[in-house]
């Protein structure tokens, strides 16, 4: 059974709100509902690009940064030009 992609971007929409609330309301540099906040947007990203899949063969031209990558978002990427935000 697969997932709707209008679902699956709904899901995704909210887990990034609920990624901004905790953000915003940040407790200090270990605040625990970021980082459940951040696994929550990467599952929900991972789910609405499988629905996008199934539904139409189509990828979306973003990927999810895996935590234990050695590379820094802030750093300039592999290319040597600077990552913008």
């Amino acid at each position: 059974m697969s997932t709707d992609p209008r679902v699956a971007l709904s899901v995704l929409t909210s887990c990034l709100e609920e990624h901004l609330s905790a953000v915003a309301a940040k407790r200090g540099a270990q605040d625990a509902s970021i980082s459940a906040a951040f696994l929550a947007v990467a599952d929900a990203f991972e789910e609405y690009e499988d629905a996008l899949y199934e539904a139409y063969e189509e990828y979306l031209p973003l990927s999810v940064v895996e935590e234990n990558d050695d590379d820094d978002p802030y750093d300039e990427d592999s290319r040597g030009e600077p990552v913008s935000q």
